[in-house]
């Protein structure tokens, strides 16, 4: 089903307001993934829901960064007399998205893993590599060899990919540091690729996702250092959420809560790595703090779905990984729809498990590997990954929004999960800016 907007769906507006917009964008066909314009993936009702909030022959109005009005391009029409042919774009009937979102990422790390990919070709399992010293702790190594430019340099690359896709929002971790100066490190490098591209990147504290050798056997003695080092880089302006490793080759859930204690002093949400290996109660744990997601899955309880569905957690889910580690246990996608479980994809672009730089691929791996449907990938990378980093004004086009949008050469939107290794990028604007994709 599909929208043609009428006198009812138009964002109430009067003539003076439609001539003092920034930009407009005029013969549009938007994915608003908007409950105001239909969108509801859990709808028992199919004929009052639209896929992908989806509307025809529209326009929208920005305003100091923001979306300020959705219409249609023949209410618009009188009034572009009022602007510049700069500030207009007409899009010819393509495709209008929220900017894509990579929700899940680890992109700022320095080395690479490339001998693992190989070994794990040769028959070594995730758990042997760990356990020969590769794994998290070998990218530990090279990113606490690495100098803050050699860093940024090095990170700065996956992220240009990221956004030659129409990324406009990412988050990235830390956790390749483990002492408090190479997780700083990180998170600096994090913020100052934000601040050159100029779209929006999400900060995470991971200093929890593995034991470095100096605390080999002692990992409470670890996570204690954990717990202190995270107000100190709270203060120091770099840390917009908490995350850990929850898992039978990490860290307990015990040790877990101690971190997320001291998020909750410090009011960050938290996050975390669940239930990819094993399942010790880590989606429990972070729904017990009414976390903004829990990642991976793919051993989820359906006790802890309900858990997750009454803490509004959403689940992220990483098909790049479960792709890479040749893994056969599928998340629960099921329950997590009964439950009505959000659900994010993303990337986990990281050097040993999932080293990809495409969320185009992502939400392709979605449908195929998880058997997703196209909307509910495409909201996964949207409006589903704004609500796993907490971003209310991000991934829906709506009156209020950050017009951070991305403009695609594609006949309808399922082609954007479709498509294998075609970019139909038209443009993007982020924070009511057109600007190239790099």
């Amino acid at each position: 089903m599909t929208n043609t907007i009428n006198s009812t769906d138009q964002t109430p507006i009067n003539d003076s307001a439609l001539i003092s917009f920034d930009y407009i964008i005029i013969n549009a066909n938007l994915a608003t993934f908007s409950e105001q314009y239909g969108f509801d993936i859990y709808s028992e009702n199919q004929e009052k829901s639209t896929s992908y909030g989806q509307l025809e022959s529209a326009a929208i109005g920005i305003k100091d960064g923001k979306i300020a009005w959705v219409g249609t391009h023949e209410q618009i029409k009188p009034h572009l007399t009022h602007y510049k042919n700069d500030q207009i774009k007409d899009v010819d009937g393509n495709w209008v998205t929220p900017g894509l979102i990579d929700c899940h990422t680890h992109i700022v790390y320095g080395g690479n893993r490339s001998n693992e990919f190989e070994a794990r070709l040769q028959g070594a399992s995730y758990q042997d590599i760990a356990a020969q010293g590769g794994g998290i702790v070998s990218t530990v190594s090279a990113t606490r060899a690495a100098n803050e430019e050699e860093l940024f340099a090095q990170s700065e690359k996956r992220l240009l990919a990221l956004i030659k896709e129409g990324v406009t929002s990412v988050e990235i971790k830390s956790g390749y540091g483990l002492d408090l100066d190479t997780e700083r490190k990180m998170l600096k490098v994090a913020r100052a690729l934000g601040d050159k591209h100029n779209i929006h990147v999400s900060t995470t504290y991971l200093a929890a996702h593995a034991l470095p050798p100096e605390y080999k056997d002692n990992a409470d003695d670890y996570i204690e250092q954990v717990c202190q080092w995270l107000p100190i880089l709270h203060s120091d302006g770099l840390v917009d959420a908490v995350d850990g490793f929850c898992e039978n080759i990490a860290f307990t859930a015990e040790q877990i809560k101690r971190v997320f204690e001291v998020a909750r002093s410090l009011d960050l949400p938290v996050k975390l790595h669940s239930e990819q290996l094993s399942n010790i109660g880590a989606s429990a744990l972070v729904a017990e703090y009414q976390g903004l997601s829990s990642d991976h899955l793919e051993h989820l309880a359906e006790d802890d779905i309900k858990k997750m569905a009454a803490s509004n957690t959403v689940a992220v889910l990483l098909p790049g990984a479960f792709y890479t580690l040749r893994d056969t246990k599928l998340p629960p996608i099921e329950a997590l729809r009964k439950h009505q479980v959000p659900m994010a994809i993303s990337t986990d672009c990281n050097p040993g498990t999932s080293p990809l730089t495409s969320l185009l691929l992502a939400m392709n791996m979605g449908c195929t590997l998880f058997y997703l449907t196209t909307e509910e990938v495409l909201a996964g990378a949207t409006v589903h990954a704004a609500q796993a980093l907490g971003l209310a004004k991000k991934g829906k086009i709506e009156v209020g929004c950050d017009a951070d949008l991305a403009l695609w050469d594609i006949a309808r939107p399922a082609d954007l999960a479709y498509q294998i290794g075609l970019n139909p990028i038209a443009g993007i604007m982020v924070q009511g800016k057109w600007r190239e994709t790099v």
